[in-house]
């Protein structure tokens, strides 16, 4: 597999909320993100993929919701979001695409 395939893998998408787009005012960028992924892998594949200088990398894991799908109890699955700090001048416009 291409090193830019296992980044991809890495890098599922780009998370577009409310929050995400109040951190992105701080120069900060949400991605959803492999649940085996750690810290550095994240950084080193943002800056590959977008040509960045990444400053810091904060990860979370959402807990899926327990939901009814057609009268039946489901539950959705964990989520791992990096809010990603891009280091002063360097911007990412997820508004593209990858």
């Amino acid at each position: 597999m291409s090193a830019k395939a296992e980044q991809y893998d890495v890098i599922r998408k780009p998370v577009i909320t409310e929050k995400a787009t109040m951190a992105s005012e701080n120069g900060a960028v949400v991605f959803e993100v492999a649940m085996d992924a750690n810290k550095p892998q994240i950084k080193e594949a943002v800056e590959a993929l977008f040509g960045v200088k990444v400053k810091a990398v904060n990860t979370t894991i959402t807990k899926g919701k327990t939901k009814r799908f057609r009268g039946r109890l489901g539950t959705r699955k964990d989520v791992k979001k990096a809010y990603v700090t891009l280091e002063e001048g360097n911007t990412i416009d997820v508004t593209t695409g990858l």
